[in-house]
């Protein structure tokens, strides 16, 4: 299968502080790439560097056949960027912007308007196409935005949270013209804070935290990596809570099998993966009711991409463990 990216050993740090830590990346031709990390591990970084918009201190990357480094031109005609802010101009219309960006990508003169018709209708912005930017909610800017980044069908796309300040029904029309560009060839890389997004999009999952990738592979294959299953244990009191979490902590590194996954304070739950079986969840009821705190409240569900994302960025430092799966590739 060939690569639309492959990137190998990129790092980058700002004042002292490291941002990638050599990252590599090797991204399928017309697949969707999505690129998960807590706030400040890089993701936008990494996008950055591959649009040619920073250069990275160290390693190097092919895009679309391009050298990242002897030919960023190159790579700049192959790609579209839309990132986490609407980079369109409030003083013009709907249509005017998509206008100038055709006319900023070289498009033929007379493919222009038929091509700016087409995304105005794709992006829902038909009825606004004569208002000044200034006047459209965030939403709409959003669709706008996104619909410049598309005026000429790049061979890679960089999507970088495309869908902040989205309604879930202009989600979902983002994640149709997702759909239909893989179709086309397209190869997308996605960063995104809504798991649900990956999930249903991603052909490849990576896991970046602290600047390095921690984990990667099939949206299916990292969740069934944490368990068979989840139990997740609610508390009323928070000092049950938190003597529970230490006893949980405690069992795990003598070498039990359960293992915590999430704990979140505020709300008093504890989120351990198990091996589906009965007798384990039964096991792990008997030793917190043991130590005196029994759980208010107990319920189970598979393991979800979020499940992952807090099990493998809870300590998001470079010392953090590595995932207990082999799925890295």
């Amino acid at each position: 299968m060939p690569y639309t990216v492959a990137a190998d050993g990129i790092r980058k740090s700002y004042g002292g502080r490291v941002v990638l830590d050599g990252v590599d990346l090797a991204i399928e031709q017309g697949s969707v790439f999505a690129l998960l990390g807590p706030n400040g591990a890089g993701k936008t970084t990494m996008v950055r560097i591959l649009a040619t918009l920073v250069a990275p201190d160290a390693g190097t990357a092919v895009i679309a056949g391009c050298d990242l480094l002897r030919d960023p031109i190159g790579v700049k005609s192959a790609i579209s960027l839309t990132g986490q802010y609407a980079a369109i101009d409030d003083l013009l219309t709907g249509r005017e912007n998509l206008e100038m960006m055709a006319r900023l990508r070289h498009l033929p003169r007379r493919e222009v308007r038929p091509r700016v018709d087409e995304l105005l209708a794709e992006f829902d912005l038909v009825d606004a196409q004569d208002r000044r930017v200034k006047t459209y909610s965030g939403g709409m800017r959003r669709r706008l935005d996104l619909a410049a980044g598309m005026v000429r069908r790049p061979v890679l796309a960089f999507l970088d949270e495309p869908t902040t300040g989205l309604d879930p029904r202009s989600r979902e029309q983002l994640w149709e013209t997702v759909r239909r560009l893989v179709d086309e060839g397209v190869t997308i890389l996605l960063t995104t804070q809504y798991l649900e997004e990956a999930d249903r999009l991603a052909d490849t999952v990576a896991l970046l935290t602290a600047g390095r990738i921690v984990a990667q592979g099939t949206p299916e294959e990292l969740k069934s990596s944490l368990g068979a299953e989840v139990a997740r244990l609610h508390f009323a009191d928070p000092a049950d809570y938190r003597v529970a979490l230490g006893h949980l902590e405690s069992t795990h590194s003598e070498g039990a099998r359960a293992e915590v996954a999430r704990a979140d304070e505020a709300l008093r739950v504890i989120d351990v993966v198990t091996d589906g079986s009965a007798a384990q969840v039964h096991a792990l009821l008997g030793g917190i009711a043991a130590v005196g705190v029994p759980a208010a409240r107990v319920s189970t569900h598979r393991p979800s991409l979020d499940d992952v994302f807090m099990s493998l960025t809870a300590d998001d430092a470079p010392s953090a463990p590595q995932p207990r799966s082999e799925i890295v590739r």
